[in-house]
């Protein structure tokens, strides 16, 4: 028998729902929570009914948007041959932290997954296929993550690419700027070794 109320407990298991958050993370969120003014607490509780009602995806590149074409799609100073693949939104604005890129982006959704369930017919790939099938498209840049299943979803989508007369590049990947060699596992050093370029 818990000596809290059943419905602190309720709102406590909602949040242990959410990702990277643990039971004892939620307990402490839930206690912040109970403890805000209630001008707060309804403020936080309609910012999330709203984000529900008002974010879709965008028609063009599925990234998340509050219209039918997100601001990136619809911004011409972006260069729309240039698409930039990405597993999720967090991608975009990882990507977009760099402010080097000038094209726009693809937002899969996921990324292929079997132990996971997830096969490419769950992800955004046929949408993809239809923006470079329609002749738009001069670049596919391949930003999953270098993980197998990043891996496996940027492999599976370059095969799918290679009928299309369209380049298609990977990000490259090594040693991270400021590391040490030492402490770089093998996969990074393998990478960085292929990824080498003149000096």
């Amino acid at each position: 028998m818990s000596v809290l109320p059943s419905s602190f407990e309720t709102l406590s298991d909602k949040l242990a729902k959410l990702p990277g958050v643990g039971r004892k993370s939620a307990q402490r969120l839930a206690f912040h929570i109970i403890s805000m003014p209630d001008a707060d607490a309804e403020a936080f509780a309609a910012a999330i009914l709203d984000a529900k009602k008002t974010i879709r995806e965008c028609a063009v590149c599925r990234n998340l948007s509050e219209s039918e074409v997100c601001t990136v799609c619809d911004n011409p100073r972006r260069d729309p041959r240039l698409v930039c693949v990405v597993s999720d939104p967090k991608g975009v604005l990882a990507i977009e932290r760099s402010r080097e890129y000038g094209g726009v982006f693809h937002v899969l959704h996921g990324v292929i997954s079997p132990l996971q369930g997830v096969s490419p017919n769950d992800l955004r790939i046929r949408e993809l296929m239809e923006r470079v099938a329609a002749g738009a498209v001069d670049e596919v840049i391949l930003a999953t993550n270098p993980d197998v299943e990043g891996e496996t979803t940027a492999r599976y989508i370059a095969r799918l690419l290679a009928p299309f007369e369209v380049r298609t590049t990977r990000l490259a990947y090594g040693l991270p700027s400021g590391s040490s060699l030492e402490f770089a596992d093998d996969a990074t050093l393998t990478r960085a070794l292929e990824g080498r370029v003149e000096y």
